[in-house]
């Protein structure tokens, strides 16, 4: 496969497939573009032809093995298309493994491990690593630990696990949502996602603990962090006559089902509920009200682990690291504060 080639599939020009994969900082072309470039770039196993590059490294006395391959994992979905924030970590991960002379060879989801073709190819596999997106269980850590010698995790929550770990602190990130909540006069905070295992709902306890606010479990909704399950959670507490001042979801997407479910009740946002999150993905800056969220650098933790992994296949480092990466809170529209109900 050539770069001519590629353009063809893709329908654009040479040129703008070398922006693509080369990541030039002023690349014209649309998100979709690039979605369908690298997608044929995985498929194909296409890699550069990198003839100068190796003569440079043979002057200087160096060598390097060209075409290693990765694979991703998700761990908490099914479908990573459906799901902006670990597609767009993964889309990261390919590009960054790209540069390095890596491809991501195949990706496949932890609720797939029970397929025998996906179980087989796993079992079979001819990559050189594993970079794990998302929080995993003792089955899951067990099954990789049987099957990948080199594994870098990504994600919100920290893993009890040997690995090199590159996270944006959950916890954390949840106690600065909900401080920012009580700072604006809200009291009365709801929760809408997973509570089992997930540091993001302990850390709104602890906040709610922190400010000497009663933790109310009629006011936690536990449902799965999508779109479905915070309109089905919202929907849950608003039906039940229940109305906190403000909604506080783990993710974008979870919240964004919130607010569908808090415009059908003829409510406002944020002049009836104030609703924050965590994420920030591309869609959060285009709802209507733009959403508060806590910003989680993807494209940077992408990059990291495809770095910590290659580095520990290429014997870089032996000991396993854990990176911590910073968040903001991204300030936008759908938090207000508390309004004094009659």
């Amino acid at each position: 496969m050539t770069l001519k080639e590629i353009a063809a599939e893709a329908g654009v020009s040479i040129s703008t497939v070398s922006r693509v994969i080369n990541q030039a900082d002023k690349c014209p072309a649309s998100k979709e573009v690039q979605d369908r470039i690298w997608e044929i770039v995985r498929r194909t196993g296409y890699t550069p032809n990198t003839s100068a590059r190796e003569l440079k490294a043979a002057a200087s006395g160096q060598s390097k093995t060209l075409s290693h391959s990765i694979a991703c994992l998700f761990a908490r979905i099914p479908d990573a298309e459906k799901d902006s924030f670990f597609s767009s970590l993964a889309r990261s991960i390919e590009k960054e493994a790209f540069r390095h002379n890596y491809i991501l060879k195949y990706s496949f989801s932890a609720f797939d491990l029970n397929n025998p073709s996906v179980y087989h190819l796993i079992s079979n596999n001819q990559v050189d690593g594993v970079a794990v997106l998302g929080r995993c269980d003792k089955p899951l850590l067990k099954f990789l630990k049987q099957h990948f010698r080199y594994v870098a995790y990504s994600g919100l929550n920290v893993l009890d696990a040997k690995y090199d770990q590159i996270i944006c602190d959950g916890y954390q990130a949840s106690i600065s949502a909900v401080s920012h909540l009580r700072e604006l006069g809200h009291t009365e905070i709801a929760y809408i996602g997973e509570t089992q295992n997930e540091n993001r709902y302990q850390g709104y306890r602890d906040a709610l603990a922190r400010f000497h606010l009663p933790f109310k479990q009629e006011l936690v909704s536990n449902v799965m962090l999508s779109t479905e399950g915070g309109y089905r959670g919202a929907r849950k507490l608003l039906e039940a006559g229940r109305r906190p001042s403000a909604f506080f979801c783990p993710n974008d997407s979870t919240a964004i089902g919130a607010m569908r479910a808090v415009a059908e009740h003829g409510l406002s946002i944020p002049g009836d509920i104030s609703v924050i999150s965590i994420d920030d993905i591309d869609t959060a800056q285009y709802l209507t009200p733009m959403l508060t969220t806590v910003h989680i650098p993807i494209e940077e933790m992408g990059k990291m682990t495809a770095k910590t992994l290659i580095d520990r296949i290429e014997g870089g480092h032996t000991l396993p690291m854990k990176i911590c990466l910073p968040y903001y809170i991204a300030n936008r529209e759908s938090c207000g504060p508390c309004r004094q109900r009659s």
